[in-house]
């Protein structure tokens, strides 16, 4: 007998729809492999596209059902036009995480060939760039962004929270991940300037010496930003808080090819989001041209996260065929330098599973 899971897909706004589209259309692909597992996918309107329609972008309702699924797959949310009262834009994605608790974002960083990265002397297998980004999801300087502000007033305020239990429970997340890996965690913070990532240092000392076995390292922010681009090959995983992470994965996506290569996840203690690191992107909507490379590793991280022996096999087979697909350097969408289309790349990943 299978097993069901059940899975909100979230298609969302701009390119969300077409890159969800072609990881749908690789997870249906390895389904027919799979006779132990079975998916029931359902749709749900979220994102600025619902607010105009219907006053909320991310309505109670949905919500609720997005919750009694066993994960969700997620296109992407929001459009620059389409903003708050306050100038800020609709975030549902990050509402997601909040009210879900999905703490722990996680960003897999890994170059699959040399002719994607911008960078010089990273070919082959000498210096593969191989590392995960553990973002803190539920605080830092994202805390106060919905707490009302005063009218009227010629300055402006956020402000950096840091919780020990926000610091240990991610903190421990990384390690634990390390321990998987190549035993190398390294905390990045701003601990000689700011008192939240001195606190933030503190704890991670702490839970670190829960893992004897995993090595360590502390890096400011900003000369992280100089390591990504000198020596990535250097990194494992690193943990850090929410607006580092947010910059830093998209830098670190840069050097494998840019966003549309670059996978994540955002999990809490009970659900999953899985969606492609990048945004909207409204300029190309529309256009068939948009990666979805990112999306369909998305769907590979959903299935070994469902972690059920059918799942994990089938989150290998499509890793598997991405690998053998981005083999050759012809492969490319046009973000790459190529001429695929969205759905020629999809296509191709599918012939590969077989």
């Amino acid at each position: 007998m299978s097993t069901h899971f059940q899975i909100a897909v979230l298609g969302g706004d701009g390119i969300g729809p077409e890159v969800v589209a072609e990881g749908i259309k690789v997870l249906r692909a390895v389904e027919t492999g799979l006779s132990e597992v079975r998916f029931r996918l359902t749709e749900h309107s979220v994102g600025a596209g619902e607010f105009l329609r219907n006053g909320d972008p991310l309505p109670g309702a949905t919500l609720e059902r997005i919750k009694e699924a066993d994960a969700v797959l997620l296109g992407a949310m929001g459009l620059p036009s389409v903003r708050w009262p306050s100038g800020v834009e609709m975030t549902p994605q990050i509402d997601l995480r909040e009210q879900l608790d999905l703490f722990n974002g996680v960003r897999p960083i890994r170059l699959f060939h040399e002719s994607h990265t911008p960078l010089k002397g990273y070919g082959g297998t000498g210096r593969p760039i191989d590392f995960v980004i553990i973002r803190e999801n539920c605080e830092g300087l994202f805390s106060e962004r919905l707490t009302p502000r005063a009218p009227g007033r010629d300055y402006e305020t956020d402000t950096m929270k840091i919780t020990r239990r926000g610091a240990e429970r991610i903190c421990r997340e990384a390690f634990q991940l390390a321990l998987t890996r190549r035993r190398h965690c390294t905390l990045v913070d701003k601990a000689n300037v700011l008192p939240s990532m001195a606190f933030f240092r503190k704890v991670f000392d702490e839970v670190a010496r829960e893992f004897p076995s995993v090595t360590t390292d502390r890096v400011y922010v900003d000369a992280m930003a100089l390591f990504l681009v000198q020596r990535p090959e250097s990194l494992d995983v690193m943990v850090t808080e929410n607006i580092f992470g947010d910059i830093l994965s998209d830098l670190a996506a840069g050097i494998i090819g840019g966003m549309g290569m670059a996978p994540s996840a955002d999990l809490g203690e009970t659900n999953g989001v899985f969606q492609p690191s990048h945004g909207t992107a409204p300029t190309i909507a529309g256009k068939g041209i948009a990666n979805p490379i990112a999306t369909i590793l998305s769907v590979a991280m959903m299935l070994e996260w469902l972690d059920h022996p059918g799942t994990i096999r089938g989150a290998r087979l499509i890793t598997q065929a991405v690998e053998r697909v981005l083999a050759d350097p012809a492969n490319r969408t046009a973000d790459l330098g190529g001429t695929l289309t969205t759905t020629q790349m999809g296509n191709l990943v599918c012939q590969a599973l077989t």
